[in-house]
């Protein structure tokens, strides 16, 4: 049996152990469903009500892929900015680090302000969630590229684009891929926050009813979906990453996603 395959059933029998001791617990401790839901009651419950609870999982998925491909060429070209000037670097930080630093939350209403309740400012937050990563780790990547390199390249007479293209953007994969797997989970809770407080679809209205309703099998049900649509789009990009960054990886021991 390979190495990964093992790994992968390990994290299997993980996750199957994690829930029989979720269920174990609520049976023993006679816990209520309206403290904690067992997890077959959970799962009945996505499976009864999959039909209502698709339409919102469907518009989060939409709205957390819309804003996370536009904070990918957003970051992307401001990561490169960044990343190749040391004056950009100087001047443009600090404002990425202010801008990162205020809570999201308390930006949706202003969003809500300018383009009103629905799909935009969704979009918008998750957007602003998973931006930051993006830009910090090319920008990284193409700070930290080997001046050997560049001066090999030089002595060839390559333009800075040229550089740019063929030397520091493939040496900042390994930083992009790891940004993307950050980022896709950020841009899931930036829907979901925003969905919360102004929008009549998507997981996190749908989380909303069923609290003022006392449905807490739904919740857990909601998350439960978030959790799904979160672990897959990481597994899809760990697996570009291993097929596109696997010259990044020097051991066979490393996990490659």
């Amino acid at each position: 049996m390979s190495d990964s395959m093992k790994r992968h059933l390990a994290s299997a029998a993980l996750i199957i152990g994690f829930f029989l001791a979720w269920e174990a617990f609520c049976w023993i401790g006679h816990v209520s469903s309206f403290v904690l839901p067992r997890p077959s009651e959970i799962f009945t419950t996505l499976v009864k009500r999959l039909p209502a609870i698709m339409p919102h999982a469907l518009q989060t998925l939409y709205t957390t892929m819309v804003g996370f491909l536009l904070g990918i060429v957003l970051g992307v070209l401001m990561g490169m900015l960044v990343g190749s000037s040391r004056l950009a670097y100087d001047v443009a930080y600090p404002m990425l680090i202010g801008f990162s630093s205020i809570p999201k939350v308390a930006v949706v209403p202003i969003l809500v302000l300018w383009f009103s309740a629905g799909t935009v400012p969704a979009i918008l937050t998750a957007l602003s969630m998973c931006v930051f990563p993006i830009i910090v780790n090319v920008a990284t990547g193409l700070a930290t590229t080997e001046p050997e390199l560049e001066d090999v390249m030089r002595c060839l007479r390559a333009s800075k684009l040229d550089i740019l293209w063929n030397v520091g953007l493939p040496r900042a994969m390994p930083y992009f891929f790891a940004s993307l797997k950050v980022s896709i989970t950020l841009a899931f809770v930036g829907s979901v926050i925003s969905e919360t407080v102004a929008s009549n679809r998507g997981i996190g209205n749908l989380m909303m009813i069923a609290s003022s309703s006392f449905d807490v099998p739904l919740m857990f049900a909601g998350l439960f979906v978030l959790a799904f649509l979160g672990v897959a789009l990481y597994a899809i990009f760990s697996l570009i990453e291993g097929r596109v960054t696997g010259w990044a990886h020097r051991g066979t021991d490393l996990p490659m996603g």
